[in-house]
């Protein structure tokens, strides 16, 4: 009878006394760096937090905070596990018969994989709902909602990480023999899992890249578009680059491990287990790299760095007429159907695109119309 546990089922003989294809220095720089950008980055996002009046900003300071707090303790979790072992070179046979260390793993690494990309689809539809149905959002949501929606995204996250304890998929110790992950293989319990795994991910950065594509297009016409109201768009823009750079992080990061999971379970070949540890370090790097988003692209860093430009205006874009008609010309082509609509509702439609031009973008386009 074979009495081997489940997650040890695998041949482990094959990186069992294998310990320097991850030194201990490299996993500890790596957890440490990942953990102080996180730490800096939350201390800077409470202090504005504290500072901030808009209800949309503080909103998405929340969920910005969430995220950054999940990676962190991400970072604090698996990262003690993995750093521990390459000091110490446990036996995780001897110090986890039963696999409850490993089961514990496996699901740290599912959940503090998912909340990330859970988190930026969450986000992308908060401002895509901010920047269209301004109105709609602004009688709905409030920072406790805010909380809540992030405590309904670590649910959701637990919830699938705790899958393979009820018998779809297991955790398996994996190469090399540092961490324990999702069982990659062909059966159909552990492909069920794998694939949603994939999936989820897969689905919540293809969502996130939709809404913030539109949200993009709409901001950009609001930026171009009537300035009389001199309405301050400068953080919406600001809270629009941030989302954007976060999504790009993670679809670079997070793509092609969930792809090769995918890959593999569908196509029923063997786990390249080379490849796998290859782009679960890629996956890894997102922790890092999330806080460094809101540490560097804030307003009050790019005046520093850029002193002398106006970062007061409503549009950056609006200091630059060519850049201007451009983005007006394009968004006009993104949305012809209902700018085309519009027009016919107008009096008169080309006074009224007239009069949706700044004053300072009409005088400096005035002599350029004239040659």
């Amino acid at each position: 009878i074979n009495t081997t546990p489940l997650c040890f089922s695998i041949n482990s003989q094959l990186f069992r006394h294998n310990h320097t294809i991850t030194p201990a220095y490299f996993s500890a720089v790596f957890s440490a760096l990942g953990l102080s950008s996180n730490l800096f980055a939350l201390v800077v996002l409470a202090k504005t937090f504290h500072h901030t009046k808009s209800r949309s900003r503080s909103s998405f300071l929340l969920f910005l905070g969430g995220l950054v707090l999940t990676d962190f303790m991400g970072l604090l979790v698996t990262g003690s596990i993995v750093v521990s072992f390459h000091i110490t070179h446990f036996n995780w046979r001897q110090l986890d018969p039963h696999c409850h260390f490993c089961n514990f793993m496996g699901m740290s690494m599912v959940f503090y994989g998912l909340c990330p990309l859970l988190l930026g689809a969450t986000m992308a539809v908060e401002r895509f709902v901010g920047i269209n149905r301004p109105f709609a959002r602004s009688t709905t949501m409030s920072n406790s909602r805010a909380c809540l929606k992030v405590a309904m995204v670590w649910v959701t996250a637990g919830c699938i990480s705790l899958l393979p304890l009820a018998g779809l998929g297991s955790y398996r110790l994996q190469f090399p023999g540092s961490w324990c992950f999702l069982n990659i293989s062909s059966r159909p319990l552990d492909m069920t899992f794998g694939l949603i795994f994939s999936l989820v991910g897969l689905l919540s950065l293809a969502l996130s890249f939709l809404l913030n594509t539109v949200s993009v297009i709409t901001l950009l016409r609001v930026c171009c578009g009537k300035d009389s109201a001199q309405r301050r768009r400068d953080y919406e823009v600001e809270m629009m680059v941030q989302l954007i750079l976060i999504m790009t992080i993670a679809s670079v990061c997070w793509c092609p491990l969930l792809v090769f999971i995918a890959q593999t379970v569908l196509s029923g070949s063997e786990l390249d287990v080379q490849h796998l540890l290859l782009w679960l370090r890629f996956a890894t790097g997102n922790q890092i790299l999330d806080p460094w988003v809101y540490i560097l692209f804030r307003r009050a860093v790019l005046k520093r760095i850029a002193p002398k430009m106006d970062w007061s205006r409503g549009s950056i874009v609006s200091l630059y007429p060519t850049i201007s008609t451009s983005f007006r010309k394009f968004t006009r082509a993104s949305l012809g159907g209902t700018l085309d609509r519009l027009d016919h509702v107008r009096p008169n439609p080309d006074k009224a695109r007239q009069e949706d031009m700044p004053p300072h973008v009409l005088d400096a386009t005035a002599p350029l119309n004239s040659i």
